[in-house]
């Protein structure tokens, strides 16, 4: 072979290669806007916030219907204190899923968290319709007659039910606290 043979060899090698790497980063394009798995809610920085929520974003504004998608995103919004913003996407990802507790009892936190006790109830209720061992909804339920009506003695039923289901967790030590002093701690987060 002379040295043009070699040249021209090489050089159809590397245009087939290029262009088969072309090829394939294009036909993979789309399939980077899947959605990731979801992280932990409350995992990550604020630019982590921001990135996941933009990602979120951009796959529900092309598939309306992805319910993972808007879980996510309500959950970042909750996450950073972007309360209307989380009320509206658990509102989507209830359209497609109405009987998600997690959504349900995650939107009443937002409405009590506006001062919308009577639908933070209403969901926590669905909630616990939906799975009656639910122990955030029926915590949470709980939170608002004694903390936000100061109604004690509605708390309590609820309380007792989280102390029945699971009795050494966390929740039930917060509430054991609580049921104590009268109700007046603190809420816990999520």
């Amino acid at each position: 072979m002379n040295k043009e043979s070699t040249l021209l060899v090489v050089v159809a090698l590397l245009v087939g290669l290029l262009g088969g790497y072309l090829v394939f980063s294009i036909s993979n394009a789309g399939k980077a806007q899947q959605p990731a798995p979801p992280m932990q809610a409350g995992s990550g920085s604020p630019t982590d916030y921001a990135q996941r929520i933009a990602h979120a974003e951009k796959i529900v504004a092309d598939d309306p219907k992805n319910l993972n998608a808007w879980i996510s995103l309500g959950n970042d919004y909750f996450d950073t204190e972007q309360t209307q913003k989380s009320i509206n996407a658990y509102s989507k990802a209830l359209e497609i899923n109405p009987n998600n507790p997690n959504v349900l009892t995650d939107q009443g936190i937002m409405y009590r968290k506006m001062g919308w006790y009577d639908k933070a109830l209403a969901n926590f209720e669905k909630a616990n319709k939906y799975d009656p061992k639910h122990v955030q909804s029926l915590f949470n339920t709980g939170l608002v007659y004694a903390l936000d009506l100061k109604e004690h003695v509605k708390a309590r039923p609820y309380w007792k039910k989280v102390l029945e289901i699971e009795p050494d967790g966390p929740t039930a030590q917060q509430i054991k606290s609580m049921m104590q002093g009268g109700g007046d701690s603190p809420p816990a987060g999520k």
